[in-house]
Order: C-alpha cells, then sequence, then structure tokens
C-alpha cells in the first residue's frame, strides 16, 4: 500500500475484534465493516439462530455507537420509527419526541413484517439520511447505518419489500449455517460464557470519529479506467442479458439501475481498503458483485419456470463478461 491509510489498521482490528465475538459468519462480518466503511445499508437474509443480531449489537458496542434494534411488526406505525409531536399541557404547546431512528447503528428485525406506510418512513431516513415529521425536517447522525434482517422462511403475514426500498440497500447477504467444526466452537464459547462472574459486552474498538476519518480515506482508494469500465458492463449486461447469455434473454425483467454501478464501486473500494490495498482490482469487483446485485433483479416468469435464480444469473454473468 502506497497511501498512508492511518485508520485502516484499527478497522482491521475492529474486524477481528469482532471474529471473537461472532463464530462461522465471515462473510457477514466483513460486509458488516464494507458497509460501515462505503455508508450504505445492508440486507441480511437468513434463517434464524444465525448471529444475525448477534453481530450488529457487537459491532454498535466495538464503536461506541448509539445503537437500536426495532422489531417490525404489522401493526407498527410509522412514528414508532421516526418520533412524533406530543401536546404538553403544561405549555400548551407540541414538542418533538424522537424515535429510534435517531440512532447510529439500526436494526430493523423482520423488515418484511411491517406495512407500506412504515417502509416508506424507513425510506426516507435510508435515501435522504433525514426524517420529516409535521412538516419540519430533521438530520439523522452522521454515521447513519441500517442493516435490517428478513427470514427466507415463515411468509406468511409479510409484505414485500418494494423495488425501490430493496434498490436503497447497498448489499444483500444470504447466509448460511456454519461448519461442523464452528458449530462446535459455537458451543464452547457459549460454556465459557455462562462460567464467567460477569460476561462482558463487546469491548470498545474505536469510536465514531475514527469511522467517518476512515470513510474519507476511502475516497482515496484509486479505481483505474479498465475497472470503472469493467463495473459499468456488468451492470448494464443484468440489462442486456441476451447479449452475454442467449439462452437467459428472457430471463430478467428488469435489470440493475445505475445506483448498482455506485454500490458496487464503493463496495468494492471497502473491500480493497479491508484487505489493505489503495487501489480496487477485478478481483474486488467479483467479490461484492453478488451481494450488490442479487436484490436489484426482477426475474421474469420465464426464469421462474426454469428455476433460475439470482444468484445464478449473477454468476453466469460473472463467467460471460471478461474481467481487465
Amino acid at each position: 500500500m502506497t497511501t498512508p491509510y492511518i485508520h485502516q489498521a484499527s478497522i482491521v482490528a475492529l474486524r477481528n475484534a469482532l471474529s471473537s465475538i461472532i463464530v462461522g459468519q465471515p462473510r457477514l462480518l466483513d460486509r458488516l465493516i464494507i458497509g460501515l466503511l462505503a455508508g450504505g445499508h445492508i440486507l441480511v437474509e437468513g434463517l434464524p439462530g444465525l448471529a444475525k443480531t448477534t453481530a450488529v449489537k457487537a459491532l454498535a458496542g466495538s464503536l461506541q455507537a448509539h445503537f437500536k434494534r426495532i422489531q417490525f411488526t404489522p401493526d407498527l406505525m410509522p412514528g414508532d420509527l421516526t418520533g412524533t409531536d406530543i401536546y404538553d399541557p403544561r405549555s400548551g404547546a407540541f414538542h418533538f419526541v424522537p424515535g429510534p431512528l435517531f440512532n447510529e447503528i439500526i436494526l430493523a428485525d423482520e423488515i418484511n413484517r411491517a406495512p407500506a406506510k412504515v417502509q416508506s418512513a424507513l425510506l426516507e431516513a435510508m435515501q435522504e439520511r433525514q426524517i420529516t415529521v409535521g412538516g419540519q425536517t430533521r438530520a439523522l447522525p452522521q454515521l447513519f447505518m441500517v442493516m435490517a434482517t428478513q427470514n427466507p422462511i415463515e411468509q406468511a403475514g409479510t409484505y414485500p419489500l418494494p423495488e425501490a426500498q430493496l434498490d436503497r440497500f447497498m448489499l444483500h447477504v444470504t447466509l448460511d449455517y456454519p461448519s461442523e467444526e464452528e458449530e462446535r466452537e459455537i458451543l464452547r464459547r457459549d460454556r465459557a460464557l455462562h462460567l464467567m462472574d460477569s460476561p462482558s459486552a463487546a469491548q470498545p474498538v474505536l469510536d465514531v470519529a475514527a469511522v467517518l476519518a476512515a470513510r474519507r480515506e476511502l475516497q482515496h482508494v484509486h479505481l483505474s479506467e479498465p475497472v470503472e469500465a469493467y463495473i459499468v458492463t456488468l451492470v448494464r449486461a443484468t440489462r442486456e442479458l441476451g447479449k452475454w447469455r442467449a439462452d437467459w434473454a428472457q430471463a430478467v425483467e428488469v435489470g440493475a439501475s445505475p445506483r448498482a454501478s455506485l454500490a458496487l464501486a464503493h463496495a468494492g473500494a471497502a473491500h480493497a481498503y479491508l484487505h489493505g490495498r489503495d487501489y480496487v482490482s477485478p478481483d474486488d469487483v467479483r467479490e461484492m458483485a453478488p451481494d450488490v446485485l442479487r436484490h436489484r433483479l426482477v426475474l421474469s416468469l420465464d426464469a421462474r419456470v426454469r428455476l433460475l435464480s439470482r444468484d445464478a444469473i449473477v454468476a453466469g454473468l460473472l463467467d460471460a463478461v471478461p474481467a481487465p
């Protein structure tokens, strides 16, 4: 690395600290750090019990960041997220009581269980980093990150997320079960935790100011013209699938927008920064492409009939589009 990234070692220390708490989900931990560095939101899909909540709580604790967990339910109201104006009979005036979104790290648990009005309130916060209540707009913290979870099973009583909201998530991460050895390590750590007199929470590794400084350093990660062209070609290939795979010409109804190109560039730069480099390589782009693209593709009936998944299409494009 030629550029002196002052905060890069602290970010690596944060990643290592999370590994000491969470076993068996290295991709999730990497993506949390990448989202944090790039200022993006993350949608995590996985079965219950895969440490989604534990991971984001550990991240917040390691940063000394203000954290709130919101359980999304069908009876949730927009004001339950944003806050509301409350009438004070003593003063005869209304005053604003902030909701849980006025924190730095938000866990939106089972996000697809809330109705459209709640999703629209969250959409403004995610995109504009602000909240409007009673005609007044209030800014959210500079470090504002939403990690949302959804369960791939138990879809009864859920509301599919609108495409516009899905597009606001930088990454869509899918989780699988840990390996046998990792699961045994989970058991060992759990027993050790219960033997402690006072189990400790995640210890602070760095503060919010250091993360914001690391974000500024991230702007200096070099993105060459060939890699830039590779990113744009990959994203455009989701809209021109037949050009790269004639047998999939009718598989995608709606491809990824230019926002996906931005997300892939930012995520690739964060991946390079996390691994100690000052330039984005084609491998960074290939590593991040599935998580950036999978939630931005709308599959056609033809794809569903042929049992073609989004992941299979992204993998096919990575094979078909030549890297520089």
